[in-house]
């Protein structure tokens, strides 16, 4: 990664509405007609959520090279809500038509957007993401996993252990010097190669080795390259089409050429309710966050069992039952969250089932625009790519 930028900063060039309009429909048809679509995405798709990006004329490079400081209002990563561009890319990946995501950015709105771990690689890292280098668990965290670095920038210990295996978790940014992820490194190379299209988003295209990804398309004699980007960029004379304009502009223009709706932002969380059997001394009942992929999640405060004086504020959740929850009981859970788009507190009723095998999973959906809660409960047998049968709403 390069943390370099001049201090006159590259133009940013702005074509007309029609122009934009024109390119977008050129890049809808050509969306139609990919067999193989990946995307590329840099900082510039977060901006418009006051994510600051690096090169532009208030980047944080730019800035640097300057010696000054930052006077504008900027959003943490915490709080910011995926962009347009996000929400349109996680739709597409959804519906099939993105075959593959690649992105440069390590502010986590691509996860919270809603593509899956699966057919994304996070390049330069994710800051609320960090990982064992014991056993290779990930856990996906509603705060900053970052180390503070006070030894130097290449000790990644966050100072936390993983669960598995006790093991010492590190972040999973990249700074300057260090080798990308090799296998997510290797997963967009791959994908790369098969693509025929690839739309670059919001990115300079100056760090390398991410830079040669979208390059990579163009060797093959029918990979077609479309950037979007506001200033220049070392591949220009290389893409089939060109935009400069902002990537939300652009996106919503394609989505609707495509007739596919943006959906909005919704905050996903898959909360997991489990109920060991007693087999000696009190019955267990446990509650923990999981990802799609069964990647643990933090992303509660504190849960306390209705009529139970204990509070729990610390991972894992546990609570021994004085008596046996029997099939009908109901255990009213209170469950505060870390906040960060002012989620309220939320009160689940888990009711055992005549047949609970012990594990029960709900998926939480919040509307930060409403501030509201949508709850659904699931059975599954497993929460590692397990079908999931839907039960009911609540």
């Amino acid at each position: 990664m390069a943390s370099t930028a001049p201090k006159v900063p590259l133009e940013e060039r702005f074509e007309a509405s029609d122009e934009v309009e024109r390119k977008a429909d050129a890049l809808a048809d050509q969306i139609k007609r990919s067999k193989h679509f990946i995307a590329f995405t840099g900082a510039g798709i977060s901006t418009s959520a006051g994510i600051p990006d690096f090169r532009g004329p208030d980047g944080a490079w730019t800035l640097r090279a300057q010696g000054r400081q930052r006077t504008s209002k900027t959003v943490s990563t915490l709080q910011a809500i995926p962009t347009p561009t996000h929400m349109a890319l996680a739709e597409l990946s959804k519906r099939g038509i993105l075959t593959y995501l690649v992105s440069q950015n390590c502010d986590g709105l691509h996860r919270k957007s809603g593509i899956h771990p699966d057919k994304l690689s996070e390049l330069h890292g994710n800051s609320n993401r960090e990982y064992c280098k014991n056993c290779g668990k990930d856990y996906i965290r509603d705060f900053r996993a970052v180390a503070t670095y006070e030894k130097t920038v290449h000790d990644h210990r966050t100072g936390r252990k993983c669960t598995r295996c006790g093991g010492a978790l590190h972040d999973s940014i990249i700074n300057f010097g260090e080798s990308l992820p090799a296998e997510a490194l290797q997963r967009a190379f791959d994908h790369a190669k098969a693509a025929d299209l690839c739309l670059v988003l919001g990115s300079s295209l100056t760090v390398t080795p991410a830079n040669e990804i979208p390059e990579e398309v163009c060797r093959k004699r029918r990979g077609r390259l479309v950037i979007c980007n506001l200033q220049k960029t070392p591949l220009d004379q290389l893409c089939e089409l060109r935009i400069h304009s902002k990537t939300d502009e652009v996106m919503n223009r394609v989505m609707d050429k495509l007739s596919i709706p943006i959906p909005p932002f919704i905050l996903h969380r898959r909360l997991v309710v489990e109920l060991n059997k007693p087999e000696a001394g009190r019955q267990k009942l446990t509650v923990y966050g999981v990802d799609v992929d069964g990647t643990p999640v933090t992303f509660l405060r504190s849960v306390r069992l209705v009529n139970n004086r204990r509070l729990v504020r610390k991972e894992p959740f546990e609570f021994d039952l004085r008596d046996e929850a029997l099939p009908g009981t109901q255990l009213s859970l209170e469950m505060e969250f870390m906040g960060h788009y002012g989620e309220p507190n939320l009160e689940l009723v888990h009711s055992v089932a005549e047949k609970d095998e012990g594990q029960c999973l709900y998926l939480l959906g919040y509307n930060p625009s409403t501030g509201v809660w949508d709850v659904s409960k699931h059975h599954t047998s497993s929460l590692e790519g397990g079908e999931e049968e839907e039960e009911d709403n609540e």
